[in-house]
């Protein structure tokens, strides 16, 4: 049965456990949807990604956020600020893959709330091939990117 998205709340990454994000993100299934990953996870690594990530939310006033499905952490991902547009990334541990939609459905509803946003940016690698969900959500494709030397699909929504 599909997790209502009332089981899903959204907490800042300094509140999960560093072992935690370590372990989350040093799963090899991680990795092969991250061209970006190319460095090994450990507690100096998590505490430069907490502190950019935590940059980005004195900066832009939003950024990613630590995902809990009934209390319990489930993976990261948020919106982060890229010129003009609001991207949206998800990074869910693996057990939690099949929670996608549920979280996307309740950011949305984030982003609709918030008048600093009109659309967003989905940026994924040319190695995700199952795009059904974000097709379903009315994403359209907005050509390709390259970011920091790897190549990403870009899709758009308006909200």
């Amino acid at each position: 049965m599909p997790t209502a998205t009332n089981d899903i709340s959204f907490a800042r990454l300094p509140e999960i456990s560093a072992d935690i994000l370590v372990s989350h993100m040093s799963d090899p299934r991680i990795a092969e949807h991250m061209p970006l990953l190319t460095f090994e996870w450990d507690r100096e690594a998590v505490a430069n990604f907490v502190a950019m990530k935590e940059a980005c939310w004195r900066r832009d006033g939003l950024g990613h956020w630590a995902i809990l499905n009934k209390g319990r952490y489930v993976g990261w991902g948020g919106f982060q600020k890229e010129g003009d547009e609001w991207d949206f990334g998800l990074v869910l541990t693996p057990e939690a893959f099949g929670l996608g939609p549920a979280i996307i459905r309740k950011a949305i509803d984030f982003a609709k709330r918030d008048e600093r946003i009109s659309y967003i940016t989905f940026l994924l690698p040319p190695s995700r091939k199952n795009l059904g969900a974000l097709e379903r959500l009315g994403a359209i494709p907005a050509g390709a990117v390259a970011y920091d030397g790897a190549e990403f699909r870009k899709f758009r929504l308006t909200v």
